[in-house]
């Protein structure tokens, strides 16, 4: 079954609601403007149910089958927040909020998401409950675990969860997912090294936290290349170096290194932080000095099921004739908070030859709009089909 030719029709439509968030983004729980434009769509468009303030400002509707014979819910989530970034495009529909934009296509994830809300409120060929989840904060928030934290799951009972990213580099509208571990755990580390300041021409008389520190970056490399199995995946990433005197002539007493992890596996994840912690105090103590490790650990590994991983790439080529297996992600997704609590799977659709996301000039296509309604609302119809 290709596109629907109901969101052909609907395609100029969703692509002004999509342009309209575009032009109003808001950053992690601040979505109050795009949370109410949210609600009152669903409203409009009939929903059973509208409930706000999940998770903060996440938004939630229901929309209930012609039937309800054997009690299935399907969740469907897209995430709402925008990135603290300039925005370089110079489109006639830039943000409008300095310091603000939809650098990874989350504008376009809620409108398509609304977009088949308006379809399924409309034509109901489905034997079942849908639940919408649109959620706030995903660029760092948390926003998926704090809305399974408010009962998500259990209180509207979804018994699979669907979410959908788009892919610049990818053809537009084309589609890849992959079972098991999809995205990365994101981690961060932040270590202070100290030793004794001094001249920097009396080095004898200091213990050198630059030294120290240096030697750190190099072997903390060595997680990767020594500690791991090379089958596993691990990267460990240092991407600040601060000393506490800015002066030519100064040994200084504190140096301070900061960085992230990204792994595949829980097993790899505990590896990497134990490693992390010995080797800066293992070669601190070598120098005569001390660290200060502290080890922030965020998103978990985003691991798709197997049997809904099929299915929804079965759904892909479905509406777009193919699905290929997309490569690891090393980037994080608190999607994976949902995947932790409800069986389900993550797709990619492609956004075409554009700037990649996080990026000042990036872009949402708009022509992919058709595609990845038609995803969603196949989703329902095929998983729960009407009798």
């Amino acid at each position: 079954m290709p596109i629907k030719n109901r969101f052909a029709e609907l395609q100029d439509e969703i692509t002004a609601w999509r342009r309209d968030l575009h032009e109003n983004p808001e950053i992690l729980f601040e979505t109050h403007r795009t949370s109410a434009v949210v609600a009152e769509k669903l409203k409009e468009f009939g929903c059973d149910e509208v409930v706000t303030g999940i998770g903060r400002t996440g938004v939630v509707g229901v929309i209930k089958g012609k039937a309800d014979t054997k009690g299935r819910v399907i969740g469907l989530r897209a995430d709402m927040d925008a990135l603290p970034i300039h925005e370089a495009t110079g489109l006639d529909y830039a943000s409008k909020t300095p310091g603000a934009m939809h650098a990874c296509g989350h504008d376009g994830h809620t409108a398509m998401l609304l977009g088949a809300a308006k379809y399924l409120a409309e034509t109901r060929n489905f034997d079942g409950t849908v639940v919408v989840i649109f959620q706030p904060a995903e660029e760092g928030g948390g926003g998926g675990r704090e809305m399974c934290e408010d009962g998500l799951m259990d209180r509207w009972n979804i018994q699979e969860v669907y979410g959908m990213h788009n892919w610049p580099g990818k053809p537009v509208g084309s589609f890849s997912i992959r079972p098991g571990a999809f995205f990365a755990a994101t981690d961060q580390f932040d270590i202070t090294f100290e030793g004794r300041g001094g001249h920097a021409a009396k080095p004898h008389e200091t213990v050198d936290t630059t030294v120290m520190a240096a030697q750190a970056v190099l072997a903390l490399q060595t997680i990767a290349s020594r500690n791991a199995d090379p089958i596993d995946q691990v990267v460990v990433s240092v991407t600040s170096f601060e000393t506490s005197s800015k002066a030519f002539n100064v040994i200084p007493q504190k140096v301070q290194i900061k960085g992230t992890v990204r792994t595949m596996s829980n097993e790899m994840r505990d590896l990497a932080e134990k490693r992390i912690k010995d080797i800066c105090t293992g070669i601190a103590a070598t120098f005569g000095g001390t660290a200060d490790v502290t080890y922030m650990r965020g998103y978990p590994v985003m691991v798709n099921s197997d049997a809904q991983t099929e299915f929804a790439a079965q759904v892909a080529k479905s509406v777009s004739g193919d699905c290929e297996e997309a490569p690891l992600v090393m980037g994080g997704e608190d999607f994976a908070y949902m995947l932790e609590e409800r069986p389900g799977a993550y797709i990619l659709v492609g956004n075409g030859d554009t700037a990649m996301v996080h990026h000042p000039e990036y872009n949402f296509n708009d022509e992919a709009i058709p595609a990845g309604c038609s995803w969603w609302a196949e989703i329902v119809e095929q998983r729960m089909p009407a009798a």
